[in-house]
């Protein structure tokens, strides 16, 4: 008999009590599939599918009068529209997020702002657990700069593999750091760092902090302005559910503003006046400054819809929903000693996915998942398959019976029918 038969009908139960179960509707949830893999690439939605179809129509019969008209049915305007709907997600003021770019071409853009290396303050700093992307950008950036990455990238070691102590981060602030820049949450464990406590420090030992909120936004409220960030960057085809390749967004507070951008482009100019053809450039006056290019609306048009749903559901929901299930998931897996989790309890600290570990067979496993259950996971080296039940469209019966397929694999080592190593694309 199985370890978690008791809890099907907690399960249940939870489901049965869920305000947000019809926001699954409207989603494409294929038969069979549990997808938990949201934290990589989230579902489409009805909603998505539609506001595609109609910015094809209106590129069909508008054509170039698509850039004319109010500013909330403009794509002259769409960056600064989006960032509107965007800032009450991340606890932004008017004018500090603009939709724009990608994620790494954001962050290159924001560094070209704040990283200004003078005299002793010529470090960069992240940790030791950042995503890939993230390094390669700042280790380009001190090239570029004329310094050398092995010694002037700063990266704040992890204690135990799994997580980044924020003591340890205000310690590596030195006087020699100028800029920082951390995850939100971490990629591999779920990690959820304190943002208010570690700006707060980094401001105290005058470092510029800022954040790649991939991995959060949308699973966690942020207050950005509130807690004083400098700057921050993140995507949007995550939990925020927009599609491959939808266009990402940056914000700065306020503060930073008459800075303008390093990098110009005639996107990130005045409105008033950018069809004046002007060669000087005058920078929008908020945020819209640091564009670079010009929206692609097929991207952007999803994500309209995608923030629509975000504040008709109310993220505060969706969060309350994610400890919950997370939680459950987490329990649940307390009862098959052969996995550890590898995620962080306390709440204060849980992004929206759970780090299961196997010690020896994990990318096996996450295959067998897939191709015999069809429950779609990730695997990230070395022993973790990510869970991410996403409240939009995941029930706690899918968490549960994604957790006693984990049960069937290891009791019956089906693991060991397939070959080993990941997938090329994890």
């Amino acid at each position: 008999m199985s370890a978690l038969s008791s809890f099907e009908a907690e399960a249940r139960a939870l489901d049965a009590a869920d305000p947000l179960a019809s926001f699954r509707e409207r989603f494409y949830c294929q038969p069979g599939v549990i997808y938990l893999d949201g934290n990589s690439l989230g579902l489409l939605s009805h909603d998505a599918e539609a506001a595609v179809l109609a910015t094809v129509a209106k590129w069909k019969t508008q054509v170039i009068d698509g850039y004319g008209g109010p500013p909330d049915d403009s794509w002259f305007y769409t960056g600064e529209t989006l960032g509107a709907a965007f800032a009450p997600l991340v606890g932004a003021g008017p004018g500090e997020v603009v939709v724009t770019g990608t994620t790494v071409v954001n962050l290159h853009a924001l560094l070209a702002t704040f990283f200004r290396p003078d005299g002793r303050r010529r470090k960069l700093l992240a940790t030791a657990l950042d995503f890939p992307s993230d390094i390669h950008a700042l280790q380009s950036q001190l090239r570029w700069n004329g310094l050398d990455p092995d010694a002037d990238l700063v990266r704040v070691p992890s204690r135990d593999g799994r997580t980044i102590d924020a003591a340890d981060v205000a310690a590596a602030m030195t006087d020699e750091v100028a800029v920082a820049v951390l995850p939100g949450v971490l990629y591999r464990s779920g990690q959820l760092l304190d943002i208010e406590r570690v700006t707060r420090a980094g401001h105290e030992r005058g470092v510029v902090v800022g954040w790649d909120c991939s991995h959060s936004v949308g699973a966690v409220p942020h207050r950005f302005s509130d807690w004083g960030v400098d700057f921050a960057v993140w995507c949007s085809y995550k939990y925020v559910n927009a599609g491959p390749g939808a266009v990402a967004a940056l914000y700065v507070a306020r503060r930073h503003h008459p800075r303008g951008p390093a990098l110009a482009g005639w996107w990130g100019h005045d409105k008033a006046t950018q069809f004046d053809m002007a060669h000087t450039f005058t920078p929008a006056a908020g945020a819209g400054a640091w564009q670079i290019s010009s929206n692609a609306q097929l991207a952007a048009a999803p994500l309209r819809a995608s923030l629509a749903m975000f504040h008709e559901a109310g993220l505060d929901r969706l969060r309350e929903k994610s400890l919950r299930q997370t939680d459950f998931l987490m329990r649940l897996l307390d009862r098959l000693p052969e996995y550890q989790i590898g995620t962080p309890r306390e709440a204060e600290r849980r992004g929206g996915h759970v780090a299961v570990e196997h010690p020896a067979e994990a990318a096996r496993i996450a295959k067998v998942l897939k191709a015999t259950f069809r429950v779609v996971p990730d695997f990230r080296p070395p022993n973790v398959i990510r869970l991410a039940p996403v409240p939009l469209y995941t029930t706690f019966h899918e968490v549960w019976t994604a957790a006693t397929y984990l049960e069937r694999i290891v009791a019956e080592r089906l693991y060991e029918r397939v070959e080993p190593g990941r997938e090329l694309v994890a």
